[in-house]
């Protein structure tokens, strides 16, 4: 049901110390923790012996110890004491995970390890540009399966409706959307012309009067979305056309974790194109998003519960395109690394690859 060859967030780089943290991805327990150098480890969070969590021992130096009976491993999984017997035991180990840390975040690789590429963690554009405001955000654990947020995240006609004090206006419910499918991901995207500014942006923008806005949702399989909002003075919008000076820029990252079929782990952070440093700006910004993120927290939890629950068919619309083009994409590439896996005699395995 998941796409294992991927890189997934794990937790805020300001979660993870010396004490260890134990978290659920795609149904898998890991534990984390900080080596003495600081850097991240992760392991499968269940000691072989008895399948105690790893995340209820404790740090020893560069190690981790079980909290029943001592058992150690190493940031490798290999078990470096068994003080309990006089040797240690041939299948004492545990499984490792590559990890990495980037943008604040932890990311750990699901998959086979000697396919794990950092290079391929989402990138950020604007990461560190003294020019770029930054709101380091937030995380929220949502009662819904991973992909009602995907669908949440390519579909900007829904603003109208459940934003209406915050992202959405009138212009959002109307105006065509612009779908392309490419090989890392879907794209729903529009301009709308000559139109009043949301309620959210406007306190922000360098000019007054309407604006023509381009709403750019985009999201990466496996399940990490940028979200760009560009507001420009009426008349000088569209697209092809170079920005205009006074243009706002707000690019959204927004990256989902499957903690399992019903639960998804939901982290986001904010790069602007103004106000670099203004600490009241990112505390406002901050604020306002998660209030909007709660506001969809409600419809797709209550969405997971109509689509488990019901009792007649649902039925599709013309917006709902992009959603399903990236559905059947991702569907088809976990196909394809779970026949792989079976072809070696580990069906369903991708990470045996």
């Amino acid at each position: 049901m998941y796409l294992r060859n991927a890189w997934y967030v794990a937790a805020w780089d300001h979660e993870l110390g010396r004490d260890p943290l134990g978290v659920t991805m795609l149904e898998e327990r890991i534990v984390l923790y900080r080596r003495s150098d600081g850097r991240p480890a992760a392991l499968e969070d269940a000691c072989p012996h008895r399948k105690l969590p790893l995340s209820m021992g404790r740090i020893r130096g560069d190690d981790i110890e079980c909290g029943y009976h001592g058992l150690t491993f190493d940031r490798h999984g290999t078990c470096t004491r068994a003080a309990c017997v006089d040797r240690i035991p041939s299948m004492a180990k545990v499984r490792s995970y590559p990890v990495e840390e980037r943008y604040g975040l932890i990311w750990v690789w699901m998959g086979a390890p000697e396919k794990a590429d950092s290079a391929t963690i989402f990138p950020v554009e604007h990461w560190g540009d003294p020019a770029w405001g930054l709101n380091r955000g937030d995380s929220m654990t949502i009662e819904c399966n991973y992909l009602y947020v995907t669908d949440n995240l390519l579909d900007p006609s829904h603003v109208a409706w459940v934003h209406q004090s915050s992202f959405g206006n009138s212009a959002c419910e109307g105006t065509i959307l612009d779908t392309v499918v490419a090989d890392d991901g879907v794209t729903v995207s529009r301009w709308m012309i000559d139109s009043e500014p949301a309620p959210f942006y406007a306190p922000y923008l360098k000019f007054s009067g309407n604006c023509d806005r381009k709403q750019h949702y985009e999201v990466r399989f496996p399940s990490h979305a940028i979200i760009k909002a560009i507001f420009v003075p009426a008349g000088t919008g569209g697209e092809g056309r170079p920005l205009h000076p006074d243009a706002f820029l707000m690019d959204s990252y927004n990256f989902m974790t499957p903690i399992d079929q019903n639960r998804t782990r939901y982290y986001w952070f904010q790069m602007r194109n103004f106000s670099a440093g203004d600490a009241k700006v990112s505390a406002e910004f901050a604020a306002s998003v998660r209030t909007a993120f709660e506001e969809d927290r409600v419809i797709m939890q209550a969405v997971h519960r109509g689509m488990a629950e019901k009792r007649t068919p649902n039925i599709d619309l013309a917006i709902d395109m992009g959603p399903l083009r990236f559905r059947r994409r991702l569907a088809q590439m976990i196909a394809a690394e779970q026949e792989r896996g079976a072809a070696i005699g580990n069906p369903g395995l991708a990470v045996a690859e």
